[in-house]
């Protein structure tokens, strides 16, 4: 073995050794509250693979979208199949096509009552609240009610929350929070949204 491998494999040892220590404390078991953030692509796409590997391990779900709404969605179709998967679409579409904000406030409010109703419900294993972060942007759902909410829900159900500009409110009640980056993408260069990609 050449001693290009041989350094390989000892740090890789090193390494394995250290990530076997990491993996052997975390030994704490409870909901986590996951949130999806940023500017770039892939934030409900994200929570909805994390859908698909929760239907894997035969949980519940649950499913409120805040602002889609206008628009057939293939994860909408997709997860409707499944009768384990609670799935609601209460948005009206974006908020610059909406332009009002007393009936974009109330449509939120709505969505906001039938998530908290999940977010009591200890049957329910993962929350999907798409967009929130959005509805909170706008002030549309008061921030503090959706923190008790996540503070006071059964122990072991986890929540997934999406959208652009989450507040610093969620950020610090999230246990795990990533921040998509925009590199680039293909709309700016005249692309369309795609059938299996963005719809």
């Amino acid at each position: 073995m050449t001693a290009d491998n041989n350094g390989h494999r000892n740090r890789m040892q090193r390494k394995k050794a250290h990530i076997d220590t990491r993996i052997a404390e975390a030994n704490i078991d409870r909901g986590v509250v996951v949130v999806n953030t940023g500017n770039g692509k892939g934030k409900s796409s994200s929570a909805f693979g994390m859908v698909a590997r929760a239907l894997g391990h035969n949980m519940r779900v649950a499913v409120v979208q805040f602002i889609k709404g206008s628009f057939s969605t293939g994860e909408e179709t997709f997860f409707r199949r499944f009768p384990e998967v609670d799935y609601h679409v209460m948005g009206e579409g974006y908020t610059w096509d909406t332009q009002d904000r007393e009936r974009d406030t109330a449509t939120a409010m709505k969505a906001w009552a039938k998530a908290k109703e999940f977010l009591a419900d200890a049957s329910v294993d993962l929350v999907v609240l798409d967009e929130l972060n959005i509805a909170l942007k706008h002030r549309y759902v008061p921030v503090d009610d959706v923190v008790a909410a996540l503070k006071n829900r059964p122990p072991q159900q986890h929540v997934v929350i999406t959208g652009r500009a989450a507040p610093q409110e969620i950020i610090d009640a999230a246990d795990t929070v990533t921040e998509m980056q925009d590199i680039k993408h293909a709309f700016r260069a005249g692309v369309g949204a795609q059938r299996g990609i963005e719809l």
